[in-house]
């Protein structure tokens, strides 16, 4: 199966704000996102493909009040280490979303240990005098664990920095161990993020690359997917597509200069070039 995948981090910020919305008003924002690209994607809906978006948490109920049919899902970007529970915990999370919540809205999947959700945990570790290497990955296991438990599919994000290049096996073979240990892997898609080619001035990981690294993985965990995390856009569709041990992407922008964002019909664009090529 393919897996196409959104992650609108940061793309609800207008423009104004420093942010790099210049789609619409935050408060409809969500719903033109997914009215500008449903109805195209049904044109995929016989073929095995999964197409998601995750959304900002204020931006989930307008996203789903938008959507028509089966054929996008709906995500949220992350979910608390521990859930509600009948006659149990019911609280206080503050600031944190619930499995539960999520999946009452209507969220059926959700991004876990992305790049930038892995630093500001190691951070929050740090701070306190933390200094085990693998808290993080215990974390987000929980995390992942009260994700399935509500029905929903997860996107677990993998990756290493410039600086764990040399020993990128571990470091990759401990987050899946981590990650994934207690898990139902069929319920999960692995996001490969190689971190240390991610920003302006950074040189792509190659193909070749990253069909070692998926190679990896598959070896690792059988039957499981695997999608490249490092950017899915229309400069590398048709070779991501290409490697046969890719199994989709994950898109956040679609514009990387003049007025940068993300815009549907672009992203509709990404989706036809990579599905063409496949």
């Amino acid at each position: 199966m393919k897996h196409i995948y959104v992650n609108l981090k940061r793309f609800d910020v207008p423009f104004e704000y420093g942010g790099v919305n210049r789609l619409a008003e935050v408060d409809c924002w969500a719903g033109t996102i997914v009215d500008g690209v449903q109805k195209e994607l049904e044109k995929y809906a016989l073929q095995e493909v999964e197409f998601a978006i995750y959304f900002p948490e204020m931006h989930i109920l307008p996203a789903i009040a938008a959507k028509r049919g089966n054929v996008l899902k709906i995500g949220c970007q992350g979910v608390y280490r521990s859930d509600t529970s009948v006659g149990g915990n019911f609280g206080a999370f503050t600031t944190n979303r619930t499995a539960s919540a999520m999946s009452a809205v209507g969220c059926e999947t959700v991004i876990i240990g992305h790049c930038e959700e892995r630093n500001d945990k190691a951070g929050i570790l740090a701070e306190a005098g933390v200094a085990d290497a693998d808290a993080v990955g215990r974390i987000l296991n929980q995390e992942i664990k009260c994700a399935i438990q509500r029905g929903m599919s997860v996107l677990y994000c993998i990756g290493e920095k410039s600086e764990e290049q040399g020993a990128w096996q571990e470091v990759l073979g401990r987050q899946l161990e981590i990650g994934l240990d207690g898990v139902d892997a069929s319920k999960v898609v692995i996001a490969y993020e190689p971190i240390w080619s991610i920003g302006p001035g950074k040189t792509p990981a190659d193909k070749a690359y990253i069909t070692k690294v998926a190679r990896f993985v598959k070896e690792r965990i059988s039957g499981i997917d695997v999608v490249y995390g490092g950017g899915l856009k229309r400069d590398n569709a048709a070779m991501l597509a290409s490697i046969e041990e890719i199994d989709g992407g994950l898109i956040a922008l679609t514009r990387f200069q003049g007025e940068i964002g993300f815009y549907p019909q672009e992203y509709l664009d990404i989706v036809r070039i990579y599905l063409e090529n496949n």
